[in-house]
């Protein structure tokens, strides 16, 4: 069943700058959407909202733009859209994955793949005793991240001792207390699901001194060609990122396949990387708000918007016909 203009896709956001290719491509198709920005929002429990589905992009780093408040709204407003039957992509439940790393490796836990080994903490001063029995280095992570946030690296006992009084837990004070992986060849892998099924995969290459690696803020190649980034930082070039299109071995796409699904996340990515001691493969973040990678089609070879636009207006006109179906049984 067709989208109409009074049943459009919603799509509510936090970022301003993150979403501007996917709302060009939607415009070039002339499909009926509306953008839903998180600072104006607001919602009466009490009536339908005529949209053909929503797509929460909201970021768990919102809280950096002072838009913390929107975090735990956005929970409050995809439980009251999901009680009223309406379709959501990256829903309640994957949200509350999004938004909890402790949550993250419980999961990751039962579903037997491996991850850094962690303690969770509420309280700073628990850190140092968190950390014992763990492999040095150590990561101190706010529970509630997103684009590196709060992420510090210690390398004794001692340093983190000495660091208690200044650690930042975030906003909900839970935090992370994990073991630190020295990345093979200083890289990280993303690979992006849509649908719940791969989509792409990259590879990253830092220079070991950040956590932010969002893919949209690497501006160059690894072959130093520059990016035609949309969406790019200020400050990308001189952070030293790079990338490259990779696709992962099949055994680990089915994991992350596996990982999406239990976690209910449609749209998103999870990153791993390889330890440089010993080879084993960690997967560290599990991601709802994917941010595709600068200039796509000269990394991967294809524009994933124009896919993410295609499977929405799928699934839009799904939902609408499943709705004419029940409104006329």
């Amino acid at each position: 069943m067709p989208i109409s203009p009074e049943r459009p896709i919603a799509i509510f956001y936090e970022h301003p700058d993150w979403f501007r290719p996917l709302f060009a491509e939607l415009d070039r198709r002339g499909t009926p959407y509306v953008k839903l920005h998180a600072d104006e929002h607001v919602f009466d429990p009490a009536e339908d909202p005529p949209y053909s589905l929503v797509f929460n992009r909201m970021s768990p780093s919102a809280y950096l733009r002072g838009r913390g408040d929107a975090i735990f709204y956005t929970l409050s407003w995809l439980s009251a859209l999901e009680r009223r039957g309406v379709r959501v992509v990256n829903g309640y439940q994957a949200f509350e994955n999004e938004i909890s790393k402790a949550g993250q490796l419980a999961m990751l836990d039962l579903l037997g793949v491996p991850y850094p080994k962690a303690r969770v903490i509420h309280r700073a001063e628990q850190a140092p005793t968190a950390a014992r029995g763990l492999r040095w280095p150590i990561a101190v992570k706010p529970n509630i991240g997103g684009s590196g946030a709060g992420v510090r690296r210690f390398d004794s006992p001692e340093e983190l001792q000495a660091a208690v009084g200044t650690l930042d837990l975030g906003i909900d004070s839970t935090a992370l207390v994990q073991e630190f992986i020295p990345q093979e060849e200083s890289r990280i892998t993303r690979v992006e699901v849509l649908g719940g099924k791969y989509l792409y995969g990259i590879r990253i290459y830092t220079p070991g001194n950040s956590f932010d690696l969002c893919p949209a803020d690497v501006c160059q190649r690894v072959d130093g060609a520059a990016l035609d980034a949309q969406v790019c930082a200020v400050d990308a070039p001189s952070r030293g990122l790079r990338v490259e299109g990779y696709e992962p071995p099949r055994p680990v796409i089915e994991a992350v396949e596996r990982i999406m699904a239990e976690a209910r996340i449609e749209v998103g990515g999870i990153e791993y990387m390889v330890d440089a001691r010993d080879g084993q493969l960690y997967y560290y973040d599990i991601n709802a708000l994917s941010n595709f990678v600068a200039d796509a089609p000269n990394v991967i070879g294809f524009d994933p918007f124009a896919r993410l636009a295609d499977w929405l207006e799928r699934e839009a006109e799904a939902a609408e016909a499943a709705r004419a179906r029940k409104e006329a049984a």
